[in-house]
């Protein structure tokens, strides 16, 4: 397999497990507002899950190093199908979510 095929199997797959990702963190909310605690506490997990997967590996996905070697190309994209905008704010944007979101599951929790 050439390097280019590689490479474009390495960004869906990172793009796929990146839409999954934040699916979960914009249902949170959602979750949160139909009092289905139980299910945004399942998704917070996967999401906190996640976090400790980047954490582990410097702050970078697994899959962006793994692109490094296929590309010489190093924009905030290069290892995903995100517009450039998006991948260069991504954790700042959806951590911003997601941290709403644990806010708003506290908030139904305590008044239950």
């Amino acid at each position: 397999m050439r390097a280019e095929q590689t490479l474009t199997l390495i960004k869906l797959a990172h793009t796929a497990i990146w839409a999954i990702m934040a699916t979960a963190i914009v249902a949170i909310p959602i979750a949160a507002m139909r009092r289905r605690l139980g299910l945004a506490a399942w998704l917070s997990a996967l999401i906190i899950a996640e976090c400790i997967v980047l954490a582990l590996n410097g702050g970078r996905c697994p899959l962006t190093d793994l692109a490094t070697g296929f590309t010489a190309d190093r924009a905030a994209n290069f290892d995903i199908f995100l517009p450039l905008w998006l991948a260069q704010n991504n954790k700042v944007v959806f951590g911003s979510l997601f941290v709403a979101g644990e806010l708003l599951c506290a908030w139904r929790w305590l008044e239950r």
